[in-house]
């Protein structure tokens, strides 16, 4: 059972609550309007109730969002508010939202590794390869610092994506210096 957050630290001491309403058809607003959530990090209590730790820049997001939703023909109620009873279940469903993008991003360092290693096993040390590899991991770099920014409650998996990703850092230099020796022929 997970206890009543409110007097530990990483309880936020405020939320932003979003309750809105879209109109069933056509069903890519509603797409939208959920992709546009998550990709703030915002987690849904129920269906059409999502909420985010208190923040100007959530706000000026929700706000915006909000605003979207009535020009759809849809309504939206932005509240700020305290969690009254529950806090621990709310603080726990953000951190799992992190959580799970925190695993995804350790699933795919793995397979970033997995690439590495059949690359140096064939052998394919060119500057192409090298080129392509860094690109995959300024990408990976750039999903990890999105997540970091919305882990403000202290998600657990966060260390583990750290460490994949400095994992995939060791790599791609140990392939560098194998291109390096092959294109130098040395």
């Amino acid at each position: 059972m997970i206890e009543d957050a409110s007097d530990d630290e990483t309880c936020p001491s405020g939320w932003l609550l979003l309750v809105y309403r879209i109109p069933r058809e056509p069903s890519r607003l509603r797409a939208g309007v959920w992709r546009r959530l998550k990709s703030i990090g915002a987690v849904y209590l129920q269906n059409s109730v999502a909420v985010l730790p208190e923040s100007t820049v959530h706000e000026r997001v929700l706000r915006s969002l909000r605003k979207d939703i009535t020009e759809l023909g849809g309504t939206a109620h932005l509240m700020r508010c305290e969690v009254l009873a529950g806090a621990g279940e709310v603080v726990a469903t953000y951190n799992t939202a992190r959580d799970e993008e925190y695993e995804e991003i350790v699933d795919r360092c793995r397979g970033f590794r997995a690439e590495i290693d059949k690359e140096a096993a064939a052998e394919k040390f060119t500057y192409a390869e090298l080129e392509e590899n860094d690109e995959d991991l300024t990408k990976l770099r750039g999903w990890f610092d999105k997540v970091r920014l919305r882990d403000s409650l202290g998600a657990r998996r966060r260390a583990a994506a750290e460490e994949a990703l400095q994992n995939c850092v060791a790599a791609l230099d140990g392939f560098a210096d194998q291109v390096y020796l092959a294109e130098d022929g040395h």
